[in-house]
């Protein structure tokens, strides 16, 4: 088998293109507020905004996903996040809805294709699980710093900082890539080992990670608003927004640590039922300290758990197609998140968000549950 290893700026390109593809799973309470406060949008059309940057991500992350094998990374890595820099700097400037409609959608899609190429090639190094844990513990990083500045900046320059901050986070990624964006470290399969189908116990991690990403965006979209609505000032909103970024620090890392104690399996059954519980509790909370502490957390669980389910499902299918598919699964559940989310607050109130977790977390546990608790299972050489 032919393998190369990563070099430090390899690592560093991977870690700044996870960081710019992720941006939702940080920005997402930010980005709605900011439309809703400062474009006068109402949760359902500020949610459906970043419903259309999640869907066009899901499109090209699907296309690109089962073509991994064929393309070059790089190129497409620099391409999508100059695409996507061009998009929101456009943002950055006057625009009616419908063309802030079109330059999300296409934002999406240049970003989610740049993210599945960046995906595909962590999923084939030699240890995908500690790898999709370095790049965590990156977008941890960059979730402290932008959620500890973007909130005041933005209050003090108006909401088109949202944008020219998204601008220049996708042109310094286009930038890195184009210097260190790696190969792949392992091919695709073993030597005389033919290609197969994705295995099915695979399909349905899939379907777990999407639900828990539904649940992840319908929640966090509306974290800042519902704080802001209970009378709590955006000073104590930005120090839960500050704290939640230092404890996303953390997830990843603890994860690479605990990868041969914990039982993976294991992992991937509470995880859903922890985020449903923390989301029923930051929009039922009955006081600051309740919603805070919930809130605080809240991120860090999806990240644990994803890091375990990307570490096991890569090893599952080792070609790199399916976790190429990673914004794909993580974004149609992220894409539905914040236009649903804007729909139920608008017609049944915050509460009304916590029951949807719960349930929408049931299904997620049923789905891990197919799952098997390594790669060495039987379950992992049968072909759907």
């Amino acid at each position: 088998m032919n393998t190369r290893s990563t070099s430090t700026l390899g690592h560093v390109a991977l870690i700044v293109a996870h960081c710019a593809g992720m941006v939702d799973l940080v920005a997402l309470p930010v980005w709605v507020g900011t439309l809703i406060q400062h474009y006068q949008l109402d949760p359902q059309q500020a949610g459906g905004l970043a419903t259309l940057f999640l869907i066009g991500a899901v499109v090209s992350s699907v296309f690109l996903a089962s073509r991994f094998q064929r393309v070059k990374g790089r190129w497409v890595a620099v391409g999508g996040y100059a695409l996507a820099a061009a998009c929101f700097g456009a943002l950055s400037q006057p625009q009616d809805y419908a063309t802030m409609a079109v330059l999300h959608a296409v934002g999406g899609l240049a970003a989610g294709a740049a993210l599945s190429v960046t995906h595909g090639t962590i999923a084939r190094s030699f240890n995908p699980h500690l790898k999709f844990a370095i790049v965590g513990i990156g977008l941890g990083v960059f979730a402290v710093l932008f959620l500890g500045a973007s909130p005041k900046v933005i209050e003090a320059a108006g909401g088109y900082m949202l944008f020219a901050i998204f601008g220049a986070v996708m042109l310094l990624a286009s930038l890195v890539c184009a210097v260190g964006f790696p190969q792949p470290e392992r091919e695709a399969t073993a030597v005389g080992t033919p290609a197969t189908r994705i295995p099915r116990a695979v399909w349905f991690g899939i379907v777990g990670i999407s639900a828990m990403a539904l649940v992840q965006s319908m929640t966090f979209s509306f974290l800042e608003r519902v704080g802001s609505d209970r009378g709590y000032s955006l000073t104590l909103i930005t120090g839960v927004l500050v704290v939640l970024g230092m404890v996303n620090l953390l997830p990843a890392g603890l994860a690479a640590m605990l990868e041969k104690r914990w039982h993976a399996r294991r992992v991937l059954l509470a995880g859903p039922v922890i985020q449903a519980l923390l989301a029923a509790t930051i929009m039922n909370a009955p006081s600051f300290y309740a919603y805070a502490a919930a809130a605080s957390v809240f991120a860090a669980v999806m990240i644990f758990t994803h890091t375990f389910a990307f570490g096991l499902m890569a090893r599952l299918e080792p070609s790199g197609r399916a976790m190429a598919a990673t914004p794909a699964m993580l974004m149609v559940g992220a894409a539905i998140g914040p236009v649903l989310g804007g729909t139920l607050v608008k017609t049944a109130g915050y509460g009304s968000l916590g029951l949807a977790a719960v349930l929408i977390g049931g299904v997620a546990v049923f789905c891990m549950s197919r799952l098997p608790g390594s790669a060495a299972s039987p379950v992992a050489q049968a072909p759907a």
